[in-house]
């Protein structure tokens, strides 16, 4: 279909020219109007007589032939890129009709509800705010797949489908028809997976992973969501920070040039010396909380490794899988000052928001099932959940670490948002239904016939 895009209309004054869009405003003068057309490179103006606006709405797609003409001088619109031109049309044709939207697009929309946005996002998507969110996106990861493909990574995917494993939050469970009564799980992370690809030789993955966790959702979490994800073999915790670093510069000087890092490199600040200034291990540090344009990171590490459980032992205060800091290594060999180990977990954090973190592995067999067995797992339990590691670790194991970003928080950090709901294309609401097809919904009695399930009441909590 022979089309120009409205931005190319520049370049084609005083031709003709066939345009295809959505009509974002109507406004008739009686004999004479104008159609503001909107399409994925912008907006142009089109001048059309009276009739050819019969049946003509608001959202409508249109097929539009005409004459690209300048603009007089007194009709100029400086506010957009092709306010110096318009085109006269000879011919509208309406491809498809619209009915009337349920909210305006207009504006930036953050007073409509939820529940109605989510609805019909396919039309909220239409919005120039969130349009733009989702273009910042794409170009955010096409980014960071170029910058470390350019440093010798290797994207890789990893298993949607795999095993449950005590990683600190609830699964998500999909049972399966051809072993009934078994189940998958769906990836917290891709942490067990990218450790494996270590044994394997690769050195250098990342991925752009989506990882799932049936926890409850806030501004900042969703059910499902998106990591950059990354492990490197031969690496000590200096070098992974300093990559990190590397590229999280890279990104704001390519992507946001409007934007000023507060400062470089990054401050490092301990958990022990963050909780006690800040009150917290994500502290925000700018200088000033009014500048939207103000990026401040640090880095907060020594977090301690274990913390108290409330069945009273111990459990992981971030990673089972992270490696005690050097000097702590015997005390986890020997069970001792637990309270006192610290591991070698890094976090990154942005304007108060943790956008990352990750650390140096337990690479050894025996080390990482001293975790597992500090945090009260016994042997069989051991060899049932993470047996597959253990077996791995003794085919010759690289010491390795790395990190995962929450890409999604990122991201609305730098669009200058306050949920990472808006820079999603289909987000689910505050209370976990999906938008549009509107999930969870029932199974039909023949699917759970077919995967051998019966449902019982939910006992009460």
């Amino acid at each position: 279909m022979e089309r120009t895009l409205a931005l190319d209309c520049l370049q084609k004054v005083g031709q003709q020219a066939t345009l295809l869009g959505w009509v974002q405003t109507i406004r008739s003068h009686g004999k004479i109007g104008f159609i503001d057309l909107r399409d994925r490179s912008g907006f142009i103006q089109i001048f059309v007589t009276g009739e050819m606006l019969q049946g003509i709405t608001p959202e409508s797609v249109v097929k539009i032939t005409g004459q690209i003409n300048k603009r007089p001088e007194k009709l100029i619109n400086p506010n957009i890129p092709t306010g110096e031109i318009e085109l006269s049309a000879q011919k509208v044709e309406l491809v498809s009709p619209s009915q009337t939207s349920p909210f305006p697009l207009e504006g930036e929309g953050y007073d409509i509800g939820e529940e109605t946005r989510l609805e019909y996002r396919y039309l909220d998507l239409r919005r120039n705010r969130l349009t733009s969110n989702i273009r910042q996106r794409h170009k955010i990861i096409s980014f960071l797949r170029n910058w470390l493909t350019d440093d010798e990574f290797i994207e890789i995917e990893t298993p949607i489908l795999t095993k449950a494993t005590p990683e600190g939050a609830r699964d998500f469970l999909v049972p399966s028809r051809m072993h009934s009564g078994n189940f998958y799980a769906l990836p917290q992370s891709p942490q067990q997976y990218k450790q494996l690809l270590m044994v394997a030789g690769f050195e250098r993955y990342f991925q752009i992973a989506r990882c799932f966790r049936d926890e409850d959702t806030r501004k900042d979490r969703q059910l499902e969501f998106t990591q950059l994800d990354m492990e490197l073999s031969f690496v000590e915790q200096e070098d992974v920070m300093a990559l990190n670093e590397k590229l999280l510069i890279s990104l704001v000087e390519k992507l946001c040039p409007e934007k000023k890092i507060q400062e470089i490199p990054f401050p490092r600040i301990s958990y022990k010396e963050a909780m006690q200034k800040y009150g917290t291990d994500r502290p925000d540090i700018r200088t000033d909380k009014k500048d939207p344009n103000l990026l401040a990171f640090c880095w907060v590490t020594d977090f301690p490794f274990f913390e108290k459980a409330d069945s009273g032992g111990w459990t992981f205060t971030h990673n089972p899988f992270s490696a005690a800091k050097p000097e702590h290594q015997e005390w986890l060999e020997r069970g001792e000052n637990i309270d006192q180990i610290l591991t070698t977990q890094y976090d990154v954090v942005l304007n108060g928001f943790e956008i990352g973190g990750g650390s140096i592995r337990n690479h050894k067999a025996e080390d990482l099932e001293k975790v597992f067995e500090i945090m009260g797992f016994s042997k069989e339990d051991i060899s049932k959940n993470f047996g597959h590691m253990l077996k791995a670790f003794s085919f010759g194991t690289p010491p390795h670490g790395g990190i995962a970003w929450g890409l999604d928080r990122l991201v609305a950090i730098l669009c200058h948002e306050t949920t990472i709901r808006e820079v999603i294309a289909f987000p689910a609401s505050s209370t976990g239904v999906t938008a549009v097809m509107n999930a969870p919904t029932p199974a039909e009695p023949e699917q759970l016939d077919e995967l051998g399930l019966t449902l019982k009441p939910k006992k009460s909590s």
